[in-house]
């Protein structure tokens, strides 16, 4: 007996949520997302030709077929911390990788991901009771914090295996809110990875596809770059998250995109400086949306920037899309998001790979 559309689309929403809930969990800052990759290439083996990493660490899979080829890419690594310096007490020092706001650090509980395991540690500061005055008024600088894992020295320390260069993640688990939204950490960008290998699934394309999940995107695109260079695809699709303007403290002049409402398309980020999509490339994904009947919301921003901007401009230019979800607080361990933006996103990325060779003729 075939299943309704409501049924599937049920299915589909609990396949979304139970990935994004894996992938939230799972830990992988910038420059050691294996375990991110790892649960990426069990979602995705059966449904290609091959499977590989490239020299700087890549997740890269093909499903071969004809012209155009389309590259589908989202990256892979959360912000996190590393450890910089352990002092004779055990307390532990550490740099920030990747765009952290301090005050949202400040006592929060952590993963140190030591060689003989991860231990758990807290995010401490001087305690307020022993501010000066004008130092309350000030906010508090990450170096100005330390992590406590119940060591006495820097020996212990050493003894779990933890070193310079230790990564650190946060202690966050994936929760439901009301209706459909969720809560966790790195859904920037664990949504946008859900989102590609859901399109993945879904999509009859006879196009050679690019399934790449990329590396250390939260410190400079680096992944994008190589892999896009690598294979020279002739279209390219960038999933990712975007910031909602649906809250307190921000105006609709500011960001006028909603959750529950659809993927956001980007026409241009950064103010231009980003990725200013082309016109094409708008017909493909707009055309797509409205043949299909999927709400989309376009989006341009000021600030922000994706891995799009990079595989647009990789070898002598690669036009390129980027989709995304509108998520509330991201760069933060408590991002939200609605799953029926994933649910449409990747639909939209689905039915975009099975039409484009309409748009493009190459």
């Amino acid at each position: 007996m075939l299943k309704s559309p409501n049924a599937k689309r049920v299915d589909s929403m609990s396949d979304i949520r139970s990935l994004l809930e894996k992938l939230s969990n799972a830990h992988g800052i910038s420059g050691r997302e294996g375990a991110i990759l790892e649960i990426v290439r069990g979602e995705i083996s059966s449904l290609v030709d091959e499977v590989r990493t490239d020299a700087l660490g890549n997740l890269i899979a093909i499903k071969h077929g004809e012209k155009p080829s389309i590259m589908i890419e989202a990256h892979a690594d959360e912000i996190g911390l590393m450890v910089k310096y352990v002092d004779e007490k055990g307390f532990i020092y550490f740099a920030k990788i990747g765009g952290w706001f301090d005050q949202t650090l400040l006592n929060q509980r952590v993963i140190v991901h030591g060689t003989s395991g991860p231990v758990v540690g807290v995010l401490g500061s001087k305690p307020i009771h022993f501010m000066k005055e004008e130092e309350r008024k000030k906010l508090i600088e990450y170096r100005d914090m330390f992590i406590d894992i119940g060591c006495q020295s820097d020996k212990e320390v050493a003894e779990l295996g933890i070193i310079e260069g230790t990564p650190i993640t946060m202690d966050r688990s994936f929760a439901s809110l009301n209706g459909d939204k969720v809560t966790g950490k790195a859904f920037d960008n664990r949504a946008g990875l859900v989102m590609m290998v859901e399109a993945l699934k879904r999509t009859k394309s006879n196009c050679t596809i690019y399934v790449v999940a990329t590396v250390q995107e939260e410190i400079g695109f680096k992944g994008a770059k190589v892999s896009a260079f690598g294979l020279n695809p002739d279209l390219a699709i960038a999933s990712d998250v975007t910031i909602p303007g649906d809250h307190p403290g921000i105006e609709k002049k500011d960001s006028h995109m909603l959750i529950g409402k659809g993927p956001v398309v980007t026409v241009a980020d950064a103010s231009g400086r980003g990725l200013i999509a082309s016109l094409p490339i708008m017909d493909w994904i707009n055309g797509t949306a409205k043949e299909f009947g999927i709400e989309i919301q376009l989006n341009v921003a000021e600030a922000g920037a994706t891995d799009g901007m990079v595989i647009q401009l990789t070898r002598a230019g690669i036009p390129t899309a980027v989709l995304s979800i509108a998520t509330r607080y991201i760069h933060s361990p408590v991002e939200v998001l609605s799953l029926s933006d994933i649910d449409s996103g990747a639909e939209l990325m689905a039915r975009a790979m099975e039409s484009a060779p309409k748009y493009f003729k190459i």
